[in-house]
């Protein structure tokens, strides 16, 4: 199946380190993703990468049994493809 890059953010509960590891650790496991970014303070997590925001949700709530809530998906280039910035023809 061929995925269109996304860039999404969650919401989900982390009350401590050991709910960031077992999120970070889900995350490091998806290959589908290329970055990730886990923000404790807002209980926020971002991804990047060629895959199904719906699917990509459901593996991380059962990976990690913590409630997950989209809050943001947007579509965006593909790696080494940008929109034309700091091009001279």
């Amino acid at each position: 199946m061929d995925y269109r890059y996304y860039i999404m953010t969650l919401r989900m509960n982390i009350d401590c380190n050991g709910c960031y590891q077992r999120i970070r650790r889900a995350l490091h496991q998806m290959q589908e993703l290329e970055k990730y970014e886990i923000d404790k303070k807002q209980g926020r997590v971002s991804v990047y990468g060629a895959f199904s925001p719906q699917d990509v949700t459901i593996k991380i709530r059962k990976r990690t049994n913590r409630r997950v809530e989209i809050l943001e998906v947007r579509e965006a280039p593909p790696p080494g493809e940008r929109d034309g910035a700091g091009h001279t023809p």
